[in-house]
């Protein structure tokens, strides 16, 4: 795995808070939620000490391994035992995380992205997991990468693409989650890797 110290190269969103208004959809987009030096600080401590793994995933009538690379952070009893317990950094994080939205969150899906070749397909969190209607708070360090949006039903409905830079916030809740799916593709384009951070309530 490259270790990138040049993180001038990523870019950190300049646009306030954004609420997007569509049906069925309560989503918050927060640039520069952590700021820049903040931001870099996070990056080269997650892509350095993260135990990363690879992980099988069904697809269709067989079994690939996922374009990316996991792990689980939280209390171990509610997220399973692959879960790794909190660190320093996830706390501070997970606190202004808490402070900002006024929710609670007791694990996080981190997920590295390390090139272009990684991306996530077309799907929705599953409910079984963190219950229905839940809030999902997504945190980006690194490259940014566009993340799509397609309403379940809707076909009427377009597609909506938000860029997620270095220290942006995103915010996913109310019936999201359970009407629309959402994904990174992949891209030809030279990237850096990028770390998503995704807070949840495992029930």
């Amino acid at each position: 795995m490259t270790l990138f110290n040049d993180t001038d190269l990523f870019i950190v969103g300049t646009s306030p808070k954004k609420y997007f208004d569509l049906p069925d959809l309560e989503l918050m987009q927060y640039d520069g939620f952590i700021l820049k030096e903040d931001a870099d600080h996070y990056y080269t401590e997650l892509l350095r000490n993260t135990p990363w793994h690879q992980y099988q995933m069904p697809m269709y009538d067989k079994v690939v391994t996922a374009p990316r690379m996991i792990a689980w952070y939280g209390e171990q009893e509610e997220a399973g035992e692959d879960t790794q317990p909190w660190t320093p950094e996830l706390l501070e994080l997970r606190q202004k995380v808490e402070q900002e939205t006024g929710l609670k969150f007791n694990a996080v899906l981190l997920n590295l992205y390390r090139d272009g070749n990684d991306s996530v397909a077309w799907h929705s969190d599953k409910e079984h997991k963190i219950g229905s209607n839940p809030n999902i708070a997504s945190l980006t360090f690194g490259q940014t990468r566009p993340f799509r949006f397609r309403h379940k039903t809707n076909k009427e409905i377009g597609q909506i693409e938000i860029p997620l830079h270095h220290g942006t916030l995103l915010l996913m809740s109310g019936t999201t989650n359970t009407f629309w799916e959402h994904h990174i593709p992949k891209s030809s384009k030279e990237m850096l890797p990028r770390i998503n951070l995704t807070f949840r309530q495992v029930k």
